[in-house]
């Protein structure tokens, strides 16, 4: 028997099912029952009815969906497969900077921890922080953590300054003006998608600024029939199984989130055979973090 058939026997006797982020191999993605960005798989992952959700991405993915679905065991493949950009903010820096701007909401990207979601107003996603951020009306100062790049992304977006805290994705800040330049004179007829988590500088030479979602939304619907595309790599099994008429290229090889790579086919059939590891949140913390992060999700509706 083949791990394959092996993850969808135990999948079978455990009632699990098995969510994975566009940026995971793609072995992983044909195996998935569901594979989305941060914010489908939220939504996906609250609405789970197996016992068991095996969770293809980074921790702050397998806390979310064990906040919004507590009766569930959550499983992380990967133990270690942790997120840089979450480890620039801790619960304690946020409420330090709380009070240094008493009374400003906070707007946290779903890139934090549980216990920094706790402290937070609202959380939102790449797909879905500008509307998130309007939904607070005319605030004198709004805190947004930890993504300083996805921060102003949404102020140009707006017109409006927010307080930033300054953390970044360590994969996506690889991306330079100069690489872009170079391959738009190689592809001149292809369109640029890039991540609003790219250098703003990046996302100015981009045609499509867009979260891992509205890509894929994207290649559904565009007349376009080459992309160069500015975001994790996997996203471009993703994309080619969506639009197989299109040509992507991956702008550079240096876009591939070590983290989301360490979770493999034999480590499923292991968690599966354990139960291990298992991905749990403190009751208070997750009762706060939940707060903010079904705000998300009344807010962006369906759509994101």
């Amino acid at each position: 028997m083949d791990l394959r058939e092996r993850i969808r026997e135990l999948c079978r006797q455990r009632d699990a099912i098995i969510l994975a982020h566009t940026y995971q191999p793609g072995e992983i993605q044909d195996l998935a029952d569901f594979v989305g960005d941060s914010y489908g798989l939220s939504r996906k992952a609250a609405g789970v009815q197996a016992a068991v959700i095996v969770f293809c991405g980074v921790r702050f993915m397998a806390e979310t969906a064990a906040i919004l679905n507590p009766l569930r065991t959550v499983l992380l493949p990967a133990a270690d497969a942790g997120c840089p950009m979450a480890d620039m903010i801790s619960a304690e820096q946020l409420r330090e900077l709380k009070a240094q701007h008493p009374g400003a909401p906070v707007v946290c990207y779903v890139n934090t921890t549980a216990a920094v979601k706790a402290e937070s107003t609202v959380c939102c996603t790449s797909s879905n922080a500008v509307k998130i951020v309007q939904s607070l009306g005319e605030c004198p100062e709004i805190l947004f953590v930890p993504d300083q790049y996805l921060g102003r992304f949404v102020e140009r977006k707006l017109g409006r300054k927010l307080v930033l805290w300054e953390g970044f994705c360590p994969t996506h800040a690889l991306l330079r003006q100069e690489t872009v330049r170079r391959l738009r004179a190689e592809h001149p007829e292809a369109e640029l998608m890039v991540h609003p988590e790219c250098l703003p500088e990046v996302q100015d030479l981009a045609e499509h600024v867009l979260s891992t979602g509205q890509m894929c939304e994207l290649v559904k619907t565009t007349a376009c029939r080459r992309f160069l595309v500015g975001t994790e790599v996997g996203i471009v099994h993703t994309l080619r199984k969506l639009a197989p008429h299109i040509e992507f290229t991956h702008v550079t090889p240096f876009l591939r989130c070590p983290n989301m790579k360490k979770i493999t086919l034999e480590k499923i059939v292991g968690c599966l055979e354990t139960l291990e590891p298992r991905v749990t949140v403190p009751p208070a913390t997750a009762a706060a973090a939940r707060q903010a992060i079904e705000r998300m999700l009344d807010i962006a509706g369906a759509g994101g």
